[in-house]
């Protein structure tokens, strides 16, 4: 298929980027008030750091696969949630999270996610 308008964006695995993490795929979308990154992570990867945002907020949403992380106000809790294909998270500005395990699924062994930063982070905008 040959899309070309400017506003849509489908599905192409040649427009993914590896990162500096090992596993760590992703494709990112810019508009002038949000940013959509979506993440291709092989299942069993490491790199997630326990970190928060002060200027930008993050919705995050699974497609594939599981993740495991902590998300919380306090960096030293320890309590862990585990969000399915279709569950959902936010992490309001100045919010702890990471530390994340993530699980593949059963066909491609990838956790993806769909990540919505407002507004858009400068370091993903080469990306």
């Amino acid at each position: 298929m040959n899309f070309t308008n400017q506003y849509c964006y489908f599905y192409e695995d040649d427009l993914f980027v590896d990162t500096d993490r090992d596993g760590f795929r992703r494709r990112v979308i810019t508009g002038d008030g949000l940013q959509l990154c979506f993440w291709r992570i092989a299942g069993g990867a490491t790199g997630s750091f326990l970190h928060r945002h002060e200027d930008h907020e993050q919705l995050g949403i699974i497609v594939r696969g599981k993740l495991d992380f902590r998300i919380n106000d306090d960096p030293d809790s320890t309590e862990r949630v585990v969000l399915g294909e279709g569950e959902a998270y936010i992490a309001p500005k100045g919010v702890w999270h990471g530390d994340s395990v993530f699980i593949g699924d059963d066909e491609y062994g990838e956790c993806w996610i769909l990540d919505v930063f407002a507004p858009p982070r400068d370091d993903l905008l080469a990306g």
